[in-house]
This record gives C-alpha cells, sequence and structure tokens, in this order.
C-alpha cells in the first residue's frame, strides 16, 4: 500500500513540472490579443464615414501630443538654464572668492599650456 502511495505522489510530482504554467506575461499577451481582435472586428463592421471621423480624430490626437513634446523640450531647455543660472548664483552667495579662484586656475592653466613651453612625456626640455 505504502509503495502504491508512493507511486502516486511521484508521479503527481512528475506531471507538475512537465505542465506549463501560465504567468503574468502570457496573460497580459492573451488580454492584448483578444484586445487586438475585438479592434480590428469593431473597425471592419464601421462605415467608410466612420473609419474616417476615426482616423481623423487620431491624427489630432498625435499632432496635439507632438505640438505637447516640442514645447516640453523647450520648456526643458529654459527651466535647465534658469537652474543652471540660481546654482551659479547660491555657488557665489557661499563661496564669494570662488570665481576668482577659478578664473586664476583657468587663465593660469592656458598660460601654462602655450604652444612651445609644453613637454612631451619622456622628453626633456634641457641641451644635450
Amino acid at each position: 500500500m505504502a509503495e502504491l502511495l508512493l507511486s502516486v505522489v511521484i508521479h503527481k510530482q512528475q506531471l507538475k513540472t512537465k505542465t506549463m504554467s501560465v504567468n503574468n506575461k502570457h496573460l497580459a499577451t492573451i488580454l492584448l490579443g483578444a484586445a487586438a481582435a475585438f479592434g480590428a472586428y469593431k473597425y471592419s463592421k464601421m462605415s467608410d464615414e466612420e473609419k474616417q471621423k476615426l482616423a481623423d480624430s487620431v491624427k489630432d490626437k498625435f499632432h496635439k501630443l507632438k505640438d505637447e513634446a516640442e514645447n516640453a523640450g523647450d520648456k526643458a531647455k529654459e527651466y535647465f538654464k534658469n537652474l543652471k543660472g540660481k546654482a551659479t548664483d547660491m555657488f557665489k552667495e557661499h563661496f564669494p572668492g570662488a570665481e576668482k579662484h577659478f578664473d586664476e586656475f583657468f587663465d593660469k592653466g592656458a598660460s601654462e599650456s602655450t604652444p612651445g613651453t609644453a613637454s612631451t612625456p619622456g622628453t626633456s626640455t634641457m641641451g644635450a
């Protein structure tokens, strides 16, 4: 009796591993396919006038979305420009001498790397 029970449990466990489980991705794919099929069915049953109205509606919505995206790009450029200005002002407020130090540092770096005075690694500027 115990052997029969054990063989049934083993057989049941083997069946569980062989069956394919349906996860959320599969379910979403099935639902999306069903929605697409229903949409195609409804579209095929529309009159030519209704199809034209639907196409015009989609075009209008697309153009509105495109305009909003273009405006958002312009707004983002201005926002970051303002943010840069505010950050610069805050930096100057908290570190008043920083601008002068940066100017001196970069001017000094530019004057040191003028052509003819820079040496390449491994070469000497002294005569032989």
